[in-house]
């Protein structure tokens, strides 16, 4: 759990017997490749923290998967929407790799910002940096030409190039398999 704890403190300053108090909550989980951890019309009960692995947060419409993001190590992640509208999630989660999270059920994350400010100020912190993340991604899609927003990931995240399945990366950028090809091709014969 020393991952956990370290990404904690990157958000706030917390003492030891508060950071002990919050950690013995967190349950260390496994997932196989193609397991889901959320799909629609279920109610989402927890936050993760990923230690190891990959996970696609996605939705599906009229037969199109449209991919939000990508979960990777380090990472705090859950359905953020369905979890504090209490309401059944739209959304699937789905391990692309085997992973091991840490998960925190939603009572118990109440009873410990309830115990301590410090870790109360790291879930403030945590989700406002979720919705900086999000309002990035969708200013990206609005403002960025495609071949940007394909060399914005390769520059931010090149490791998903490796981990994820083209047709993913395709559905995250917004573009089609076919046309993610074009862009690869396109910036190779400019090299």
């Amino acid at each position: 759990m020393e991952d956990l704890k370290k990404t904690i403190l990157s958000y706030a300053q917390v003492s030891d017997s508060d950071m002990a108090f919050g950690l013995q909550f967190y349950k260390k989980q496994t997932f196989k490749k193609g397991s889901f951890l959320l799909q629609p019309d279920q109610h989402i009960e927890h936050f993760y923290f990923m230690k190891q692995g990959c996970v696609s947060y996605y939705t599906v419409e009229e037969g199109t998967t449209q991919v939000m993001e990508f979960f990777t190590e380090g990472y705090f992640f859950t359905d953020l929407y369905a979890y504090i509208q209490e309401i059944p999630s739209q959304s699937y989660l789905e391990a692309l790799e085997d992973i091991i999270v840490y998960s925190i059920s939603k009572t118990d994350v109440q009873k410990v910002f309830d115990h301590s400010h410090q870790m109360e100020r790291f879930g403030r912190l945590s989700m406002q940096r979720t919705f900086v993340i999000n309002f990035q991604r969708i200013n990206q899609l609005r403002n960025l030409t495609n071949q940007e927003r394909y060399l914005e990931l390769l520059k931010k995240r090149p490791t998903l190039f490796q981990r994820v399945p083209q047709y993913l990366i395709a559905s995250y950028l917004g573009v089609t398999p076919v046309g993610l090809s074009k862009i690869r091709k396109r910036l190779k014969s400019n090299e």
